[in-house]
């Protein structure tokens, strides 16, 4: 299948989500907004939600009944097994608040006499009928999620799924309560399996001699989507090892010895960072070594293990200098990227060969899109296995032992490691292919809207982390990757689609983790995720969401594109992507862009930015105060952003501060766009220093994009999860630039800006050179250092931030393009004009202050010449510079 449209659909989603999200605008009717995919054997409007109650949209308040197939391979159209009765009746205050979308739906209760019938009618064809009141028998199919999890729930989600062994024999299980048979396929051989009927787990106990042999399931099922009783063969789900191409599990015993390289057992990590300390640098592995001469793995997990290549080497620097984590886009299994070196396209042209504007590049790479070695991996085929053609040999499970190396060598370099994970959907549902869950449990693991479809909100087939063996799937995979793989850390894409419940289960089940039980103390494991609030699942619709508002004081940080729209401006799907916000020059060096508007609203957008800006620098604090550039004593909570409070965190921490990420353009991108086109390279690579300076000095977690501090770009690519190494390839030598000029980015995603973008990229004055690269490499490592050796960065509470950061020059007099803040004995002057800027704060005048000494003897000697004058208490800052100044310590 094509990843091409479902990714696509993923952006717009966010781009929904980052417009309107905030606003509660996407959720006034939460089906209309999510698509469904379309069922091919018709719709499934009741729901059976428990043993006892249907719920059935559309249907009349008479009885009706549940009707149950029987016998093998029935379809629509067969005898009918038998009949549940069910008479009209009412949600009780449980299933109310358990199924809060269901609740203006008609409800039945089902007959006592028939309850005993509901393992039996669950393992086939089943189907809702009613007569209505002008004699019309209207039939429709049934959702059973609900009522799996009242029959099954209970036991199976404490049972072992997967391959477990012990004293070396292993034992195969599977959850698969509907099935009519499930038996293993074992190297070319088929091997019965026993149904627990408690808790529909299915299992086989094996000899020694099974270890490292392919198996699948065959699992007899009534398939929805299909109409009738299919045998399909499918991975495990819980797998630990894979073939190539994900086409057999492998009978693994994760804990082998002999999966273990050397000096894993003794693996001594970098000091846990406190979450609200954190910075962390986000990462693509591709990106990291494909193009690094220097490397002896290029692409490969084992790229980490080369310590003397560039790319370590930057790395190393980073850690040095106070970056805490790599956050690795995702590694696990995928359903996209062939594993095998042979079977990956090659482009068919030299992309060298074409002009720097040229739309050449991007159309032959399409070509091999779809057949080459790139995609940024949210596609999720397996969740708990890495990644195959990361590996030198995706045949077997040297992935696992060179998964382990890679976290080694990060280990080596000063840094720990966080995933990405992508447990919100899957590559696909029903019978595809790439279907694993689906094809075990038809109907169970994927979210399905009130008319039987799948909801798609997400980008693609998504699941339902709400349901009881969803949940434990996600539990269960984080803490194997955290006890097996050491990760120190995990990003949630699409947070906001698993309710709270279920995060805080993954917090409370890697806070149980031990060194001396699991080799890992879990409680130092940091988690974090989008927060964006959009699709079915919008404003609380299903259950409680780990939204921002809704994580603010657990400990589990959310994403903000508070500041970040107000440092980068306007927002990322804007129709010109001109408009400019605080680092990019609004009013003090506009640009032509019309949708700046005039003078005054420039001005007045401007002091805006900076409010939420500061709310930001707080680490988005919902409680603290401030004035604001009206003069109004505010609450960050009572700022503005797009109709949401800006401010949303209870404590340091919550939030989770960003200039720019793998989504959308990249930082120099943008600045790219937005700030004029004559800007000087030097003043690009200034801005850019600025921008991030907002996320790297606030209170809380920030993340970069890996290269944003040498400038990189993707020549104006702001959705690059499929765009091939060409667009997406990290240059650790400054020589061969920074990605800027390799052609028009891909049509698919940006042609609607190819009309801004060709001037752009056909101008070299926007290629920096290598001092420019350079120079905002040193400059952003001080300022780390700077984070790093102030205790003041990492407050942890809210009254200790209101005690100790102010903004004493906030107000109705507060100059346009620059912002001053105090926090404990330092003073930090953002001035992101193009002029030279004196602060004034009466209140410190006769206090000895004097430029921090990282800046004062660092690298960029531009911001070596910003000065203080103790007898007014004068701050002068040079242009496009952010300094921080230091209070005298005798």
């Amino acid at each position: 299948m094509s990843f091409l449209p479902r990714r696509t659909a993923r952006r717009l989603a966010l781009a929904l989500a980052l417009t309107l999200g905030a606003t509660g605008l996407l959720a006034s009717s939460p089906q209309q907004q999510a698509q469904a995919s379309p069922s091919v054997a018709g719709q499934a409007l009741a729901q059976w939600i428990d043993r006892d109650t249907v719920v059935w949209k559309g249907a009349e308040r008479a009885d009706a009944r549940l009707e149950f197939g029987a016998g093998e391979g029935e379809t629509a159209g067969r005898r009918i097994g038998g009949r549940i009765r069910l008479t009209p009746g009412t949600l009780t205050p449980a299933e109310r608040a358990a199924y809060p979308h269901l609740t203006g739906y008609p409800a039945f209760t089902v007959d006592p006499r028939d309850q005993a019938l509901a393992r039996t009618a669950l393992r086939g064809r089943l189907v809702a009928t009613q007569r209505t009141a002008d004699g019309q028998r209207v039939t429709t199919g049934v959702q059973i999620p609900g009522v799996l999890d009242d029959l099954y729930g209970a036991r199976a989600q404490h049972a072992a799924l997967g391959p477990v062994f012990r004293h070396g024999r292993p034992t195969l299980a599977v959850w698969a309560p509907t099935a009519r048979t499930v038996a293993l396929e074992l190297d070319g051989r088929t091997v019965p399996m026993r149904r627990d009927d408690t808790s529909g787990v299915w299992r086989v106990q094996g000899q020694r001699d099974w270890a490292g042999k392919p198996y699948r399931y065959l699992v007899t099922v009534w398939a929805p989507t299909v109409g009738k009783t299919v045998t399909n063969k499918v991975t495990d789900p819980y797998s630990t090892a894979l073939t190539a191409d994900s086409g057999r599990s492998l009978v693994v015993d994760i804990d082998d010895p002999k999966l273990a390289p050397k000096g894993w057992a003794g693996l001594r990590k970098p000091a846990a960072v406190p979450l609200r300390r954190a910075r962390i640098q986000e990462l693509h592995l591709r990106d990291f070594s494909v193009e690094d001469r220097t490397s002896r793995h290029p692409g490969q997990y084992l790229a980490f293990t080369d310590t003397r290549s560039d790319g370590m080497r930057h790395l190393k620097s980073l850690a040095e200098s106070g970056t805490s984590y790599v956050h690795l886009l995702p590694v696990f299994d995928g359903a996209t990227v062939p594993e095998r070196r042979a079977d990956q396209a090659p482009p068919g042209c030299d992309l060298t060969a074409y002009a720097p504007d040229s739309p050449g590049q991007q159309e032959c790479l399409a070509k091999t899109a779809g057949r080459d070695a790139y995609n940024w991996g949210y596609d999720p085929l397996h969740y708990t296995v890495p990644e195959g053609s990361y590996a030198s040999d995706p045949q077997g499970p040297a992935r696992t032992v060179e998964f382990r190396r890679m976290v080694q060598g990060l280990s080596g370099a000063g840094l720990r490691t966080v995933m990405d994970v992508v447990y919100n959907h899957t590559a696909a549902d029903g019978q595809d292919p790439h279907s694993v869950l689906d094809r075990i449990v038809p109907g169970y693991y994927q979210r399905l809207l009130d008319d039987g479809g799948v909801a798609t909100s997400t980008c693609c087939s998504g699941t339902a982390p709400e349901h009881t063996m969803m949940g434990k799937l996600v539990v269960d995979s984080v803490v194997t990757w955290a006890r097996q793989y050491k990760i120190d850390g995990f990003r949630f894409d699409l947070m906001g689609h698993h309710p709270k419940a279920n995060i805080l289960a993954v917090r409370k089940a890697l806070d149980a983790l031990t060194p001396a039980k699991d080799g890992v103390d879990g409680k130092r494991i940091i988690l974090y995720g989008e927060r964006w609030n959009f699709g079915e699942a919008a404003n609380d619709a299903r259950f409680v969401q780990a939204t921002q508002r809704n994580m603010a004081g657990t400990g589990i940080a959310t994403f903000s594109d508070r500041a970040r729209d107000a440092v980068r401006g306007g927002g990322p799907f804007d129709a010109d992507p001109r408009v400019q916000g605080f680092a990019s020059g609004l009013y003090t060096d506009p640009n032509s862009s019309p949708d700046n508007g005039d003078a005054a609203a420039q001005r007045s957008r401007l002091l805006h930015y900076q409010d939420l800006i500061k709310v930001g620098l707080t680490g988005n604090l919902a409680d603290y105060t401030f004035t604001d550039t009206a003069g109004r004593h505010v609450k960050g909570s009572q700022v503005d952003y797009n109709g949401a409070p800006a401010g949303y965190a209870a404590e340091p921490g919550d939030a989770l501060a960003y200039a720019d990420a793998h989504d959308n353009e990249t930082l120099y991108d943008a600045l790219a766009y937005k700030l004029p086109q004559g800007t000087s390279a030097a003043d690009r690579a200034r801005m850019q220093v600025l921008a991030l300076a907002t996320a790297t000095l606030s209170q809380g977690p920030a993340l970069s994009q890996a290269g944003s501090d040498l400038l990189r770009s993707k020549s104006l690519d702001r959705n690059s999860f499929n765009s091939g190494d060409w667009f997406n390839a990290l240059h650790w030598d400054c020589a061969d630039g920074n990605g800027f000029g390799r052609g028009l980015p891909p049509a698919a995603d940006n042609k609607d800006k190819w009309p801004y973008a060709q001037p752009l990229l056909a101008d070299p004055a926007l290629r920096p050179d290598c001092t420019a690269i350079r120079n905002a490499s040193a400059a952003y490592r001080d300022l780390l250092r700077i984070h790093a050796t102030e205790p003041a960065f990492g407050l942890p509470t809210t009254a200790a931030v209101q005690q100790a950061l102010s903004f004493p020059l906030s107000g109705k007099d507060e100059t346009p393009g620059v912002l001053t803040m105090r926090l404990a004995d330092l003073v930090i002057v953002f001035n992101a004009t193009p002029h030279q800027q004196h602060q004034t704060v009466p209140t410190l005048a006769g206090r000895p202050y004097a430029l921090h000494p990282v800046q004062a003897h660092g690298a960029d000697r531009t911001t070596a010449t910003a000065s203080y004058a103790p007898a007014s208490g004068t701050f002068t800052v040079p242009a496009r510079t952010v300094a921080v100044f230091r209070h005298a310590r005798g």
